[in-house]
């Protein structure tokens, strides 16, 4: 385990939500899961209580802590996507089943975790130093749910959609 572990708190889904992030990124893999010893008098014996998981190379912490906590906003996690069919991938499996879109690229998944689906054309085209260009992405990328870069594309050249 890395000195510094995000640690996530789920209400009883933290299994299933591990194993759904893992199967959406390479690099990933469940680590270990702790369950409840027979004596905790809190959880029943076997109960999943921490699930601890890599995804894309970053290790995480899911905790079965109950309802008292869910997530918000405040805490996202961004992807790094290569092009625009990674972003659709990931897009469509995040908000299945349940799961909502935002704009801007976010979106939350069915377990209330909040994402950013970000492809990376986005951002080298809002550090672009031709400023009008990159405020036309911006521009763009504020009217949009999921990322569109053939859309973003357009708005940094100056074309208009027909």
């Amino acid at each position: 385990m890395s000195k510094i572990t995000p640690c996530l708190w789920f209400d009883g889904k933290a299994e299933e939500a591990a194993k759904f992030y893992v199967s959406l990124l390479p690099n990933s893999r469940i680590d270990r899961v702790m369950r409840s010893p027979a004596d905790n008098p809190s959880t029943p014996a076997g109960a999943v209580l921490t699930v601890e998981f890599t995804l894309a190379g970053q290790q995480f912490m899911g905790l079965n802590g109950g309802p008292q906590f869910p997530f918000t906003e405040a805490v996202s996690f961004t992807i790094d996507c290569e092009d625009q069919a990674e972003v659709d991938r990931l897009w469509e499996a995040l908000t299945q089943g349940g799961g909502s879109p935002s704009q801007c690229g976010w979106l939350k998944d069915r377990f209330g975790l909040s994402w950013q689906i970000t492809p990376r054309a986005l951002i080298k085209m809002m550090n672009d130093p031709n400023r009008e260009a990159a405020g036309r992405v911006m521009q763009a990328m504020l009217k949009m749910g999921k990322i569109d870069i053939a859309t973003l594309r357009r708005a940094y050249e100056g074309k208009t959609a027909s």
